[in-house]
């Protein structure tokens, strides 16, 4: 199939284009590198350098039977203090993708996520739990998913939106609005002291690239739409996952304790037994091997 992944260039995206790249299908990158990076994009890919907001030139040049939709204003402090930016990135984005993939008969999975949406977890939040976003990056995420979910009902189409927990692995950037296994694995790569916000018993459901690729390409084969989880279904501290990556690296260093940041979730874990029955998904990797593989990657 001709695919065009938007944010191709990024973290998740990349991955992605090399899965798609892998099976035989034609690939093009729609990203427009204000965060991704063009070394990134393997060479079998195209990569055209546009807008999210301003797709149309881009989709009517490589007529694509699939979107993966990847790209966000994925800053939650950005979001706190640009809202209409976030906004218009992640919600009329998000729109002029879908507009653009109708008119060309396009299935899209779109990325959005799970901690950001549910709020504080009282145990596995499923797709049905309710829905309280603290910050404006978890509520047009959730806009953009019911956008997916009114076109599938206003005009018969099967895009699914997956709510992906704290995802790591390779090619994730330690820098800006990372996630804290690259934080981590950058600070004593370098041989700084890691930082650990508050008391390090907050929880996430950490969960490794390789593994959200695969729930990716498993809803891009679905036949019907909807939303899905896609974590592992485990929680695990702050501290437990310092104590996993120092064990790891043989790196016996103390963190830093620091103050909370204002408005952090405490507890963030996801039920994934949706993703289980409907695409027949399930993790493939536990948190110690996918630590093992993203420290090879970033001492490579």
């Amino acid at each position: 199939m001709r695919a065009i992944v938007t944010g191709g260039a990024g973290f998740i995206g990349s991955h992605v284009v090399d899965a798609l790249l892998a099976r035989g299908d034609e690939v093009h990158v729609l990203d427009d590198l204000s965060a991704g990076k063009q070394e990134r994009v393997a060479g079998g890919a195209v990569l055209h350098v546009a807008d999210v907001r301003a797709p149309d030139e881009v989709f009517d040049a490589v007529r694509p039977d699939a979107v993966l939709h990847l790209a966000a204003q994925a800053n939650v402090r950005t979001s706190v203090e640009r809202p209409d930016h976030d906004a218009e990135v992640n919600v009329l984005g998000t729109l002029r993708i879908l507009e653009a993939a109708r008119r060309h008969g396009a299935k899209i999975v779109f990325s959005s996520t799970g901690g950001a949406i549910y709020g504080e977890c009282d145990g596995r939040a499923a797709e049905t739990a309710e829905r309280r976003p603290l910050a404006p990056y978890g509520t047009s995420k959730l806009c953009g998913e019911e956008y997916l979910a009114t076109w599938n009902r206003l005009h018969g189409t099967s895009h699914v939106s997956l709510r992906l927990g704290n995802v790591y692995g390779p090619r994730q950037d330690p820098h800006g609005e990372a996630g804290v296994v690259a934080i981590f694995m950058g600070a004593l790569r370098e041989g700084d002291t890691p930082k650990i916000y508050g008391d390090g018993r907050q929880t996430r459901d950490y969960v490794y690239v390789a593994d959200v690729v695969g729930a990716i390409l498993a809803a891009l084969e679905r036949d019907s739409g909807g939303v899905l989880n896609v974590g592992t279904g485990v929680e695990t501290s702050v501290l437990e996952l310092y104590d996993a990556v120092r064990r790891m690296t043989g790196i016996e260093r103390e963190p830093t304790l620091v103050p909370a940041r204002v408005g952090e979730l405490q507890r963030s874990v996801l039920d994934i037994s949706l993703a289980a029955r409907e695409l027949g998904w399930r993790p493939q990797r536990s948190l110690d091997e996918g630590i093992a593989e993203t420290w090879a990657w970033v001492t490579s």
